[in-house]
């Protein structure tokens, strides 16, 4: 078993930001994450709402640049799958189904997935007109007909961001009414860019390098339309990368309990990201909340080796 001081699970914008400040910090530092570094940001093919890159940035150039610095300062970074963490004295023992990891600290930034349609179309077009961020990807389709899927909260407050750039907006849910608060439903029936198409769902997403049209199916009628889009936006739901963890520290949603610190309920674990409870949803977000955590984890560290050592 290899010892560190910090452990950080996850390889987004938190994970590499945490370890970009703890590593630079002294403490000695492991990212291990599942796949590939850089989260969800590696689904957006320009972000040009993060600070310090006016001209906008692809999220491989910012994920290479974020993984350089973290090596730069000494953070290791290795592909595993985690499975379960567990505490043994002042130690944790984070382990995969090969290899087990011992840390002082663990910092959590396993980030959640966007729950896709799985409808024909929608993986080959991902960043290539659809999209499951609006407040990210909007302004790329200022003048242009979208649909939104979707009838909770974030569908309809992600359709009214939308609308202020695109020329028309499209809400197609497969209810006859939205789960959305009312003053939500009210503001988008309101807005003269929205219409909405009830007892309905996504059949297919067409085009050639980017998206050119949708079929649309009325599933009371069982009826099939095509319409001309430039850009499908998918608000169907996040899930939380939150298996391997224990229940304390999860809310009723699996999401991750923190206080500003970004401390846990159980000492000595921190979380960051996506993965927190009622997080923004932004790299630049992610990013702060990951320094937060390594400055927290550090103090956590420090004073368990004050107690250790006297």
């Amino acid at each position: 078993m290899n010892n560190y001081d910090i452990v950080i699970i996850g390889g987004g914008p938190a994970g590499l930001s945490a370890g970009i400040y703890a590593s630079r910090a002294g403490y000695k530092t492991l990212i291990i994450e599942k796949v590939g570094t850089g989260g969800q940001m590696m689904l957006t093919d320009v972000i040009d709402n993060y600070p310090g890159f006016p001209d906008g940035i692809t999220g491989f150039e910012l994920q290479d640049k974020m993984v350089k610095q973290a090596q730069k300062f000494g953070t290791e970074i290795i592909s595993d799958d985690i499975v379960k963490i567990e505490k043994n004295g002042n130690e944790f023992i984070v382990s995969s189904t090969q290899k087990k990891y011992t840390c002082l600290s663990v910092i959590i930034a396993s980030g959640a997935k966007h729950k896709t349609l799985d409808v024909k179309g929608e993986k080959e077009f991902a960043s290539r007109g659809v999209s499951y961020c609006g407040t990210c990807d909007a302004p790329f389709f200022r003048n242009k007909d979208v649909v939104v899927l979707g009838g909770g909260d974030s569908a309809l407050t992600e359709a009214l961001f939308i609308a202020k750039f695109a020329k028309s907006v499209q809400i197609v849910h497969r209810k006859d009414r939205f789960r959305a608060v009312q003053s939500l439903v009210k503001q988008a029936e309101e807005n003269p860019k929205i219409r909405f198409v009830f007892n309905s769902v996504l059949d297919e997403i067409k085009g050639e390098s980017f998206v050119k049209s949708v079929t649309i199916k009325n599933i009371l009628i069982n009826e099939i339309k095509e319409e001309q889009v430039d850009g499908v936006f998918i608000f169907v739901g996040l899930s939380p990368n939150t298996e391997f963890l224990p229940k304390e520290i999860l809310d009723e949603t699996k999401y991750i309990l923190t206080d500003s610190k970004m401390a846990t309920k159980l000492s000595g674990i921190f979380a960051c990201g996506d993965v927190r409870s009622n997080a923004f949803r932004q790299v630049v977000c992610a990013s702060s909340d990951g320094a937060t955590a390594a400055e927290s984890a550090g103090h956590y560290i420090d004073e368990l080796k004050g107690c250790a050592y006297k």
